[in-house]
């Protein structure tokens, strides 16, 4: 269920005082770390529109990079079935862990996130130097370019299946994916709409 301020009733803070809070990032569904809160640090977060947990070191609410300032800014908020756990979705500022790593688990992340994380990359790199920016210098041509490259790149994909040169599809696959991202921003789509598309036409199957 989807936590709102008006329904934070519904958290059984009476069974558990403290809850296990995990934060994923809203747009590569990377998990970034686990918290506690308590009702104080669920209202904070809704509040502030910072991840807030209660800290069982400092015995106090702690905003997520009040320090460091690699805060996490609330994008939504959900329960279980049991009301006994919370996870947010968020948008970090910066590395999540203070190890310095985006999060607090390492590595671990769905197969796919990369791709959200190149579309965020692809935005930054908009309006970079053309001399030193591939992508930039895509974005300072016509988008005729881009939609030619698309086009190259798909018929790279048949030809190495055809040649079922698993290497080359592998290479071809990954120029594909890139201008294809990058044509999509240049026409102000974005990954997520082509997912809902795609998850539309599933549940309609």
């Amino acid at each position: 269920m989807q936590l709102t301020p008006d329904n934070l009733s519904k958290l059984d803070f009476e069974k558990c005082p403290l809850m296990p809070a995990i934060v994923q990032d809203a747009a590569t569904g990377q998990i970034l770390m686990q918290g506690f809160m308590n009702e104080a640090a669920i209202a904070a977060t809704f509040e502030k529109q910072l991840v807030t947990f209660y800290s069982r070191s400092k015995q106090r609410l702690w905003t997520k990079g009040e320090e460091s300032h690699n805060v996490l800014r609330l994008v939504s908020a959900h329960t279980d079935c049991d009301y006994d756990a919370i996870l947010l979705l968020a948008t970090p500022a910066g590395p999540t862990c203070h190890l310095g790593t985006q999060s607090c688990f390492g590595d671990a992340k769905p197969v796919t996130s990369f791709l959200a994380q190149l579309e965020q990359v692809i935005v930054s790199r908009k309006t970079d130097d053309p001399n030193t920016s591939y992508t930039a210098s895509l974005f300072a041509k016509d988008i005729s370019r881009s939609c030619q490259k698309v086009g190259e790149e798909g018929v790279e994909v048949a030809l190495a299946a055809m040649k079922q040169d698993k290497l080359e599809l592998i290479n071809e696959s990954a120029d594909l994916l890139y201008h294809l991202l990058v044509l999509l921003q240049r026409s102000d789509t974005s990954l997520q709409e082509v997912v809902d598309c795609l998850e539309t036409r599933h549940k309609s199957c």
